[in-house]
């Protein structure tokens, strides 16, 4: 027969097993989520990360990617949202600020996103400062690549953020113009995921 004790220690396994089980689901969602969006499968990509969502609600506000998901699918309120839920939890972030930005551009216009544009705290990352005044209207782009002009992340960044903000614009011809040069191979160690969201745009925003 089984004591106390071990019907206890026999309990917290299994919970612990549970716990663990429901992790790896919601760590393979998330993953697969992220692989249909970089791949350019939009709504399967929003289909993943509403699932990890359902699964764990206290991920919600973690989940910048559904941001970046819901931008490429046209969804713009949905998109800046997100982005606001994300500074909850990640409020240095320029990234963060940038993306709430085109979602409130396209969403609305130019002039609100700028009026709209969230405050940040200290993002030490080169050139998040001069990104952060390009979108403030206190920067040029000019400024942007010039500050970007002493690290392959540096170059990288300025390249992806000048290209987005041209885009927020509606000016497609240079957004791509910058953007094809983030999404160049050789930035794909700098970029990182966001190398894969560059090429993304490059790929869809036709």
């Amino acid at each position: 027969m089984f004591s106390p004790q071990t019907v206890v220690t026999a309990a917290v396994l299994s919970l612990l097993t549970a716990g663990l089980s429901a992790q790896s689901s919601t760590d393979q969602l998330m993953d697969r989520a992220d692989a249909a969006l970089l791949a350019g499968r939009v709504d399967e990509a929003i289909r993943g990360f509403d699932a990890v969502i359902a699964a764990r609600p206290a991920q919600a506000p973690f989940l910048w990617q559904r941001g970046i998901a819901l931008y490429y699918a046209g969804r713009y309120r949905d998109c800046r949202l997100q982005f606001e839920s994300h500074r909850q939890v990640n409020p240095d972030d320029v990234e963060n600020a940038a993306w709430h930005f085109l979602c409130a551009a396209h969403e609305t216009s130019f002039a609100s996103a700028r009026k709209a544009l969230l405050s940040v705290g200290p993002d030490p990352r080169t050139p998040m400062r001069e990104v952060y005044e390009l979108f403030q209207g206190r920067a040029s782009p000019d400024e942007v690549l010039a500050a970007g002009k002493g690290s392959a992340s540096g170059r990288f960044y300025a390249a992806l953020y000048v290209g987005l903000f041209y885009d927020a614009q509606g000016d497609i011809a240079r957004a791509r113009t910058h953007l094809e040069v983030a999404a160049r191979d050789e930035f794909s160690r700098a970029g990182g995921y966001m190398h894969a969201v560059a090429a993304l745009h490059v790929k869809t925003r036709r």
